[in-house]
């Protein structure tokens, strides 16, 4: 490990940081220090294709972070431009956290309920244009056994240290490895990129990858995943702990307050203030889908009505092909609006393809995937084809606005399409309570878009809204509250139109992921109380193209800084500009 690099990267900033200043303007000098951050690397990408998980890296980035901070509070913000302060503020927000992922080890505990560092892995899994690309997968595939021994002595640390996941959480976790572990190592989902190698490669490369593919399969990707097998089967699962809440670990009321303000990107809320929140909103929604039942004139009870959406065949696809085809022909509808909504559009195209198989029992709903502006692969919104009877087809509507236009594809490619005055660090970054929070006010916004086009879509918007809602109180009732996990099913199922197996599957990752549940509606409140500040104050001059343009013109950034931002954009409308 080359560590050199970061103690001379440390030493430049502190010897010459001071001087800087005088005689530099603050711009230049944020630039610097930008430069620097962006240069520095805690290890050899070479030497540790799939990463470095120890200790020590984390140290070391925490340290660096300090170092970082300190040169970035010397700067005179007066001289700085808006794109300048708000890349500031950005830097110390993602500094902080790298300080307190260090400070809390959350390197302690690499899994959540649907996921995890080994199922993670799934995401390197892509088609292989040409022999380089082959080459770097292959050694990714060959860099298992060091990945995994890095995250034993991490998981193994917290086992001791009482902060692993709960056991609960983990019922049907054994799909994420056994499903990798084959007899014929064609059948390894990690051996799919070979079968499609790109016709460009000589017969001679093509016979060493197929070579190397079936070797590293049959001795290190396979194998390591029966380790992954043991190791939870004989010695985590027995050890996890029988509570809940965050709160109730070592350090755990401090760690989810720091939680609940990265996911808010606010000190402001406290779990009592956002749990309340919560329980407000429930209220307000579910009058707006009773009105709805109402004027369907449907003979019973809220509860009645849920199971009749639960369980009438109108409202699932009777195959994964019917399930993707109408999810495509939404995403077309949405496609077509856009420009009467949006100024800017990103040039990266999207597609629409089922979720793996491999991670599909795990997953929700659906998730957008984004790829790198250079790359030639699209983005993709995954529809979650398993399980076809929890898949409802009144929520499709809000789902795909939500993964794909005007939501994350959308935000997340104009992201990374940013122009030259944008460093790379922010092109790159995400922030829950900005991106979930604007894929939340997207399904608002489809309602404008002319998206719901039943009673009962519309009242999917309203249980995917009431959801959102619905994990302000949950979360916080976790984490905070002492609740149950009976409690939480009983609450989601009792207030949502969600399937059971959906309710299942989000509680648990409530449980395993303390806040983030926190960030979808905080943030879309925020987005929709600066829209109507902004519709209120500038009346007939208000332009919803440009609201957008402002909200997403700087990429991702903090509410406080979005709201700064609109409240300018309001001023300066008011004067004429």
């Amino acid at each position: 490990m080359r560590f050199n690099r970061i103690v001379l990267a440390i030493f430049f900033i502190m010897l010459f940081g001071c001087k800087g200043n005088d005689i530099q303007n603050s711009g230049t000098v944020l630039a610097d220090i930008i430069a620097t951050y962006e240069a520095f690397e805690n290890y050899d990408e070479k030497e540790y294709p799939l990463g470095l998980y120890t200790k020590e890296r984390y140290r070391n980035e925490a340290d660096f972070a300090k170092s970082i901070l300190e040169r970035l509070a010397t700067i005179d913000t007066a001289q700085l431009s808006e794109t300048d302060m708000i890349s500031l503020e950005l830097l110390q927000f993602k500094l902080n956290d790298k300080i307190d992922f260090f400070e809390f080890e959350r390197y302690l505990n690499p899994l959540l309920s649907d996921s995890g560092f080994h199922s993670s892995l799934t995401y390197n899994v892509r088609s292989l244009n040409n022999y380089e690309q082959a080459k770097k997968y292959l050694n990714k595939l060959n860099a298992l056994p060091d990945f995994v021994d890095q995250h034993f002595v991490n998981l193994r640390e917290g086992l001791k240290k009482g902060v692993s996941q709960p056991r609960v959480i983990f019922e049907g976790y054994e799909s994420t490895y056994d499903d990798h572990i084959v007899a014929d190592y064609q059948d390894s989902f990690y051996y799919s990129p070979f079968k499609n190698l790109p016709e460009g490669l000589k017969v001679d490369q093509v016979d060493s990858v197929l070579k190397a593919a079936k070797e590293v399969i049959e001795t290190k990707v396979t194998p390591q995943f029966k380790r992954i097998k043991k190791f939870f089967e004989e010695e985590y699962l027995t050890k996890t702990r029988t509570s809940l809440g965050i709160s109730e670990t070592p350090r755990g009321k401090e760690f989810y307050q720091n939680r609940i303000n990265f996911y808010t990107t606010s000190t402001a809320y406290t779990a009592d203030d956002i749990h309340q929140i919560g329980l407000n909103e429930v209220s307000r929604i579910k009058a707006q889908m009773e009105q709805i039942i109402d004027d369907l004139k449907f003979k019973g009870s809220f509860q009645d009505f849920l199971k009749f959406l639960r369980t009438d065949n109108q409202f699932y696809a009777k195959t994964p092909k019917e399930l993707l085809t109408i999810a495509r022909d939404m995403a077309k509808r949405a496609d077509e609006q856009l420009p009467r909504f949006f100024k800017t559009l990103p040039r990266k195209p999207y597609g629409v393809a089922p979720v793996p198989d491999a991670i599909a029992p795990k997953y929700t709903g659906g998730r957008y995937v984004g790829t790198d502006k250079n790359s030639t692969d699209p983005g993709y919104y995954w529809v979650n084809t398993y399980d076809l009877p929890s898949r409802t087809l009144y929520t499709l509507p809000s789902l795909t606005v939500h993964e794909a236009v005007p939501g994350h594809h959308l935000q997340g490619a104009l992201n990374k399409e940013l122009g030259d005055s944008i460093p790379n660090f922010r092109k790159n970054m995400y922030l829950s309570a900005y991106g979930e929070g604007w894929g939340l006010y997207t399904e608002f916004l489809a309602e404008e878009m002319g998206m719901y086009t039943t009673p009962y879509e519309h009242f999917g918007k309203l249980t995917y809204e009431m959801w959102r809602a619905c994990r302000l109180v949950v979360d916080t009732g976790i984490h905070a509250k002492g609740w149950t996990r009976e409690q939480v099913v009983d609450f989601m199922a009792s207030n949502t139109a969600l399937s059971i197996h959906e309710v299942n599957t989000e509680t648990d990752r409530y449980i395993s992921w303390p806040g983030q549940a926190l960030s979808y509606k905080m943030g879309e409140l925020k987005i929709r109380e600066l829209r109507k500040k902004a519709e209120a104050e500038l009346g007939s001059k208000f332009d919803i193209r440009q609201f957008h343009e402002i909200v997403l013109g700087q990429g991702t950034v903090t509410l406080s800084i979005l709201e700064k931002r609109i409240n300018t954009y309001i001023e300066q409308v008011k004067n004429g500009a």
